[in-house]
C-alpha cells in the first residue's frame, strides 16, 4: 500500500483528489493539508510515502515545501499537481528534485499511474512543460531581486518595503529596477504580474 498526503488549499478539490485517489486498492491517502505550513508538521507524525503539493497555497507554497521535505524527509517523494504548468515552476520544481509533476485536469487514472511510477524511481513530468521551461529558460532575477518584488506585488511604498524587508530605499529602488529592466516591463506591477505568470515568484 503506497500511503499519501494531499495538501491543497481548496477544500472540493483537495477531498474530491483524496476521494478518487482512495478508490485505488494501492493506494491511501492517510492526511490532508489546507496550507503549506500544515504539510511538514503533518508529515511528521504520519510518514507518508508521497506527498502531493499545489503550489499556490498559503502559509508556504508547494515548492517551499518540496525544498524543506527534500532536506529533513528525502525518503519521501514529492508530486506537484498543480493548475498551471508554469515553466518557472516546473524548473524550481526540478532543482527541487520532485519526482513528479502534473496538472489538475488530467484523468486521476494518470496521476495514480504517475504516484506508482515515482514510488518506482522514476520521475514524471509532462513532457511539453520541460520543453517549454528549457525554451523560456531560468528566473532572470536574483534571489533578492525576487524577494523585492514579491514584497512589492502587494503594493505599498518604498518606504514600507524597505522598512519590511530591513532595507534601506536605495537597494530596494535599485532591485525594483532590475526586476523591471529584466523582465522587460512597464512599471513594477507589471514586473510581478510577468515574474508571477512565468512561475518565477
Amino acid at each position: 500500500m503506497i500511503t499519501l498526503l494531499v495538501a491543497d488549499d481548496q477544500t472540493m478539490v483537495r477531498e474530491a483528489l483524496a476521494a478518487l485517489l482512495g478508490l485505488e486498492t494501492d493506494l491511501e491517502v492517510i492526511e490532508q493539508c489546507a496550507r503549506g505550513d500544515e504539510v511538514l508538521p503533518a508529515v511528521r507524525g504520519r510518514q507518508p510515502d508521497v506527498a502531493l503539493l499545489d503550489v499556490d497555497m498559503p502559509g508556504l507554497d508547494g515548492l517551499e515545501v518540496a525544498v524543506a521535505l527534500r532536506t529533513e524527509f528525502p525518503q519521501i517523494k514529492v508530486i506537484i499537481v498543480t493548475t498551471y504548468g508554469r515553466p518557472g515552476w516546473v524548473r524550481r520544481a526540478m532543482d527541487a528534485g520532485i519526482g513528479g509533476f502534473m496538472v489538475k485536469d488530467a484523468p486521476v487514472e494518470h496521476l495514480a499511474d504517475g504516484i506508482r511510477r515515482v514510488m518506482a524511481g522514476l520521475q514524471v513530468i509532462d513532457p511539453e512543460l520541460v520543453v517549454e521551461s528549457t525554451v523560456r529558460g531560468r528566473s532572470p532575477l536574483t534571489e533578492r531581486e525576487t524577494d523585492v518584488l514579491r514584497a512589492a506585488a502587494d503594493g505599498g511604498s518604498v518606504e514600507e518595503l524597505a522598512s519590511a524587508l530591513f532595507l534601506s530605499t536605495g537597494t530596494v529602488r535599485n532591485r525594483l529596477s532590475a526586476a523591471i529592466g529584466k523582465t522587460d516591463a512597464r512599471n513594477r506591477a507589471d514586473a510581478a504580474r510577468i515574474a508571477r505568470d512565468n512561475g518565477w515568484l
